[in-house]
Parts: structure tokens; sequence; C-alpha cells
């Protein structure tokens, strides 16, 4: 493993001789690899499909590749190399009273280290992003995808051949060979784990490197007391049933007392024709059929057609209730009432603060990043949707005519 991981070590630092071009055309090329292998990933997708039976069925769609998914993916790729270069971009400049000209540059933060599981995407929407910042990647991905991540490398390394060198590299490695992986800090800048809570907190328990995260996606929506019915229904539905294995998608509704009757008796039969099951709060469940929800629910990040629903008495109840279990990663009010919606994105600490639009639009693609490499809810560095831009830092360089301290 050392040895793979000094490689891409050094690899990037050939890939950010690269110019902007050469980068840009080494993702183009890498889409091309992909669609020209198209039935040799679709099929290695499919096996490993068939071997996914400990999976829920909200899992497996988010492991699934078809032809339509693996083209949005390469359009995902195309559109991260048509974004603007950010690498030696002058982030600010001035002159010092000494005289000494200074610039603020972006630069590539080195060779980032990604730990996924059952999201083969993440594979190649990584490793162009990388590429397009000039940082090396090394790819740690789960055995659920292990046959479909190992048929991208192919595509993958097949465009790299032009150039003699790759600075992408994908570990297949046991969960004590990660373990290892993750005190390399002599050959890796930054980790970023993407996955469920408990592999988010293995890797940030472990980590001798600086860790990109989001701790889980425990996310609300609040249906305020001035809410329209059709627009909360819409968006409500969207934010859980559309894809509720991914870490965007609501998990809590709280609902303003006023409205509960309105919005649940309408909500219900919408949930059912997805199979939700419903953990509600006494008020809740007067309303429509329920299980009773508890502190454990309303705590739990399901990833699956499970929802809580909790009836609140002002929007100070709700906030209260997301301070208290929300995770900072994405949360909204649907309201007619502007001062709410805009108390709501104020008092709200989380990556994005909706107001009437769903939680599931914090994504990179969404965003216009192309792809992203996560979704982070750190303070520090990076937060929310973390593409390109995300993946640099900065040094300073300055120029003189002889000064002297």
């Amino acid at each position: 493993m050392k040895k793979i991981l000094n490689s891409v070590k050094i690899a990037q630092k050939e890939l950010a001789k690269l110019s902007a071009n050469e980068r840009n055309e080494l993702i183009f090329r890498i889409a091309s690899k992909v669609r020209e292998n198209c039935a040799k990933i679709l099929a290695a997708n499919a096996a490993d499909l068939a071997n996914a039976n400990d999976l829920s069925s909200a899992m497996k769609d988010r492991l699934k590749l078809d032809e339509a998914r693996l083209n949005a993916i390469c359009a995902g790729l195309e559109s991260i190399a048509g974004q603007k270069e950010v690498i030696g971009e002058i982030k600010k400049g001035w002159v010092a009273k000494s005289g000494i000209k200074i610039n603020q540059i972006a630069v590539p933060i080195g060779v980032i280290a990604a730990i996924y599981e059952a999201r083969p995407n993440v594979t190649l929407e990584i490793a162009a992003l990388a590429i397009k910042s000039a940082n090396g990647c090394v790819l740690k991905g789960g055995k659920e995808a292990r046959l479909t991540n190992l048929a991208f490398m192919d595509a993958l390394n097949s465009a790299f051949l032009p150039l003699g060198f790759c600075s992408v590299a994908f570990l297949d490695i046991s969960r004590d060979e990660v373990l290892e992986l993750l005190g390399m800090s002599e050959f890796i800048d930054m980790i970023v784990p993407r996955g469920g809570e408990n592999l988010v907190r293995f890797v940030s328990e472990n980590s001798r490197i600086p860790v990109l995260k989001h701790d889980k996606g425990l996310c609300h929506i609040y249906i305020d007391k001035a809410m329209e019915l059709q627009k909360a229904l819409n968006i409500a539905i969207n934010a859980k049933c559309s894809r509720p294995a991914v870490c965007n998608a609501a998990e809590t509704f709280l609902v303003h007392e006023s409205v509960a009757s309105k919005f649940l008796s309408a909500v219900y039969p919408l949930l059912k024709e997805y199979n939700v099951e419903i953990f509600g709060c006494p008020k809740t469940a007067k309303i429509i059929e329920c299980k009773s929800a508890n502190e454990q629910n309303y705590d739990t990040e399901y990833d699956d057609f499970k929802l809580n629903i909790k009836v609140v008495a002002s929007i100070d109840e709700a906030l209260a209730h997301i301070a208290r279990y929300g995770s900072g990663h994405s949360e909204a009010i649907i309201s007619e009432d502007y001062s709410a919606c805009q108390r709501f994105l104020s008092e709200v600490d989380a990556s994005c603060v909706f107001a009437n639009a769903s939680t599931r639009f914090n994504d990179g693609g969404e965003f216009g990043f192309g792809a992203e490499v996560g979704i982070s809810t750190n303070r520090l560095h990076a937060r929310g949707p973390v593409g390109v831009e995300g993946l640099t830092s900065y040094k300073y360089i300055i120029y003189g005519n002889g000064e002297v301290r």
C-alpha cells in the first residue's frame, strides 16, 4: 500500500505540471472511455447487485447503474471539465507598507483519500474533481460495489495511458488496512469519508489525517402555519421519498399545530403510496395512523422509507428540535411568511438551509459544481457540497525589488 500511495504522491506533482486544458482533456477522455466500456461496466454492476442480498431496496437503488445513470455520470464529468480553472487563481492581492507585492493564489491540497460505501458513481466523480483541482486521489470503495469500481478504474487507467503516469489509485483493501491507511499522513493530505454514520465515526476517531466529513444526514422539514398546502406536499414528498437512501433526504417533518390536521391528512396517503413507515408524536397519532416516536427515532438517520413526524406549537419549538437533533446537514422551512423564513434561515446552523425548496438540492450537481467530493458539515475549510474550489488551499507569492526588513 505504501508503494501505491507513494506513486500517487509522485504522480500528483506531474499532474500539477499539466495545463488546465490538458487536465480538462484528461477528464473528457475518462468520460469517453466510460461510454466505450458501458456494457462491461453494467455487467459488473449487475454482478454486484446479484451479490447484494443483505442491502435494503433503497441501498440497492443507490448501487444500481443503468445506461441513463451512466450517461448522467459522464455528463457530470464533462461538466466538471467545463468549469473555470481554479488552480493558480489570484484570490486577492495587495501592496504592503514595505513595498512588496503580495498575492494569495489557489493551489492543490495534495493527495486526497476517499473512503465510501455502495456508491459507484463516487469513484469517477471524486477522481474527476481531483484531476480538475490538480490533486492526487486514492479511492477505497465499499465491497458492495467492488466489481463496478474495478470496471470504472479500467476505463480511467486507459484514459491516463498517454500521459505515462496515473494520479488516481483504487485500494482493494480490508478494514485493518483502512486503519493503517488512516495513519499515513506522509502520503495523504486529506481524508473524505462518504457513507453512513458508523463509517464517518470510524474514520474520524482513527485518522491522523485531517478529515472532511459530515457526521450524518439528519435533515428536517418544518411546515409552518403560513404554508401553502400543495407546495408543502410537493416539497415534503420529494425530500423524503425521491431517494431516501441519500444523505440529503428528510428524516423528520415538524408540523405547526395550527395546520397539522390539514397537512397530515393530505400527506398521509402520499406517504403510504411509497410504503413509508411513520413514527409520530401523540398529537400526530390523533390525526393519522403511526407508530410511537421516541428519542431514538428523532436521532436516527434512516436512509430508508421511514419518517418521523412531530407536531409543534411554534417556530421556536421547531428551531429547538432542530438544534437538538439536527446534524448540521440540510434543514428546510415551508412558509409564505417572509419573516418566518428569514428567521429560520438566520438561526438554523447547517451547511445548507432552505426556504420553500427540498433538502434534496444539497448536492454538488444541483449547485452547478458538476459533482461533489462530499457534503461537509465541517465549519473549517469547506462546508456544504464540496466541489473543485473546496479541494484547494492557497499560498502567498511575493514580488519584491530589493526590499529588506
